[in-house]
């Protein structure tokens, strides 16, 4: 064990074990209220959070991650890159002429909250042995109310882009994200500049103007959130904009330029299995006759589980009509 570590040594060694869990980034945010906690204000107040009452029900509880644990310093961020490898892609893109739907990358392999815990889980465990004083720590991994973009910003893993994704200037955009607030005391990191310059291809790619300017999201509009969180009839106009999309959204990802020339991640669960049935492009008619047990079982361990399935075959139904309708 080490004994009487200074915050930036610390800090080194939580890299170290970052590194060697096989998480791609790691940062440190001071626990203290979000500077940007106006903007996120904001946003609620236009309205652009749609029918996800639950972050205005707990906005003031998530301006500070020190609101989540008692006595808390620090707050560690991690980032885990899920970039499809290209024989992934491949099979993404394949067309074999019949009706196919899409579902957004980061739902192809195990569910990203049971893996992503896991790793954090060991990476306090291994800081546990390795540090001499005690402290307490909480794991968050996206359901906790703790608003990740802007910590993972604080912490310097990146910057927020036009389309509001997190950045990383190697990983690009597709990333988990995973917290781990705690008592420790540890160096924080320096927040990145803005690299997105004058690009705006993320705005164009957005087929239902969702992303109508810079920096705002409006979630009625986004086809992530219409697949995944909206829980009623799709408006018309909308629906004849989703596309193929059935559960989330990568339009806006695709186009960037840091995605484009990202490297594949290196997490096998995050992969496609060598026999994936259904994925990553389920034919449209298999999704439309699924009964409840087969979805139970296409769908165990992982995330697209979070549309139910009336919802799924909901948005298999528009996915269909803007087919055409022939399955």
């Amino acid at each position: 064990m080490m004994a009487g570590m200074t915050p930036e040594q610390r800090t080194e060694l939580l890299e170290r074990v970052a590194r060697a869990s096989g998480l791609d980034a790691v940062g440190v945010a001071a626990a203290r209220p979000l500077e940007r906690i106006d903007y996120v204000a904001q946003w609620l107040a236009r309205g652009y959070a749609g029918e996800m009452d639950y972050l205005k029900r707990h906005h003031e509880l998530r301006a500070n991650p020190a609101n989540l644990l008692p006595g808390a310093r620090s707050v560690v961020v991690v980032a885990q890159s899920y970039r499809p490898a290209p024989a992934d892609e491949k099979r993404y893109r394949n067309d074999d002429g019949t009706p196919h739907c899409r579902i957004a990358r980061y739902a192809w392999g195990r569910d990203y909250h049971r893996v992503l815990r896991e790793k954090l889980r060991d990476l306090v465990l291994t800081l546990r042995q390795a540090l001499a004083e005690p402290f307490d720590s909480r794991i968050c991994v996206d359901t906790a109310p703790i608003i990740e973009r802007e910590v993972a910003a604080a912490a310097g893993i990146g910057w927020i882009g036009k389309n509001t994704m997190l950045l990383h200037p190697r990983l690009g955009s597709y990333i988990f994200l995973g917290e781990v607030v705690t008592t420790l005391e540890l160096a924080p990191g320096q927040p990145m500049a803005d690299r997105c310059g004058i690009c705006t291809r993320c705005l164009h790619a957005c087929p239902t103007r969702a992303l109508h300017e810079p920096f705002a999201m409006d979630a009625h509009r986004c086809i992530a959130y219409l697949t995944i969180e909206h829980r009623g009839t799709v408006p018309a106009e909308l629906a004849a904009k989703m596309g193929d999309w059935v559960f989330g959204c990568d339009l806006c990802q695709e186009v960037c330029p840091f995605n484009q020339k990202a490297s594949p991640g290196e997490e096998s669960a995050y992969r496609l299995p060598p026999d994936p049935s259904w994925l990553p492009r389920p034919p449209l008619s298999d999704l439309l006759s699924w009964t409840d047990e087969d979805y139970r079982r296409h769908l165990a361990g992982k995330a697209i589980r979070r549309a139910k399935p009336d919802m799924l075959r909901r948005n298999a139904s528009i996915a269909l009509a803007n087919h055409g309708g022939k399955t």
